[in-house]
This record gives structure tokens, sequence and C-alpha cells, in this order.
């Protein structure tokens, strides 16, 4: 044994460091309709079971625009006591510009509404949660 201290080779080569792992895509990268059938559907199912609303319907499909009709993707959600939602885009891209309409148990919907339009980036939360802030605005969601 040496009192002296170990010391690398002059020649030596620095170990070389770990390669960072590719961040996963994040799910709003996801195409359109992947996105909404495997996340927003069911974290809407989710959020609104949290209320105690069991969704009668909440469908994707592509189909005439309420009020002011065009075809466009929309989600249509049909709620207990024959409430409905439309949640419509621009085109297949959950950036793109929404529009929401309403209309309570036998009525046909008479306005649409702009819908998250001064949002920059749009996420999964940020969609989810201000469906149900509009909701419970219309005081579907239970007491308020």
């Amino acid at each position: 044994m040496s009192d002296t201290p170990e010391t690398a080779p002059i020649d030596a080569k620095p170990e070389p460091k770990a390669k960072a792992k590719p961040k996963p895509p994040k799910l709003e990268d996801k195409p359109f309709e992947a996105f909404m059938a495997e996340d927003f559907l069911p974290e809407l199912t989710k959020q609104l079971d949290r209320h105690g609303v069991k969704a009668d319907r909440l469908e994707l499909m592509t189909a005439d625009r309420p009020v002011v009709g065009g075809s466009c993707p929309m989600v249509l959600g049909e709620l207990p006591g024959g409430r409905r939602f439309w949640l419509c885009f621009l085109k297949e891209d959950i950036s793109s510009g929404k529009t929401i309409s309403l209309a309570e148990a036998g009525s046909e919907p008479t306005l649409l509404e702009s819908f998250l339009i001064d949002e920059k980036r749009m996420s999964l939360a940020l969609l989810v949660s201000r469906l149900m802030q509009r909701l419970n605005g219309q005081k579907w969601l239970g007491s308020n």
C-alpha cells in the first residue's frame, strides 16, 4: 500500500455521459381523433363522474354545427334530463377555433358561443376544466 493517490493516465478519455431519455410526446401532439377518443372523452367522463353526473352520450363526430350549420368535428354530449352540448372545432386540431352550444331538454340550441378564444397553448386539462366550468355555469352539474 502506498500513500500516493492513484491518478488516471494522461491520455484517458472521460466517461461518456448517459444520453438523456427523449421526452415522451405530449398528449396534445397526438392526432386529433386519437387525442379526443383516448384522452379527452375519458377525462371528461371522469370529471363528470366526480360531480355525480353520468353522461347519457359523449361522442366525437363530424356533423353540422348547431345554429349556423357547416360540417365540423365536434363532441356531442347528452346529460341526464335531456340537456345537450356541442363542443365544435374549426378543424381536426385542438388548437383550432372552438365554439360551444347548449340546449335544455326539449329545445334546440339558439346560440353559438366562442370557446377558449384567448388561449395560446391548448392542453387536455384546459379543455376539460373550461368545459366543466361552462357546464357548471349552466347549473348542469348539481347544486351551485
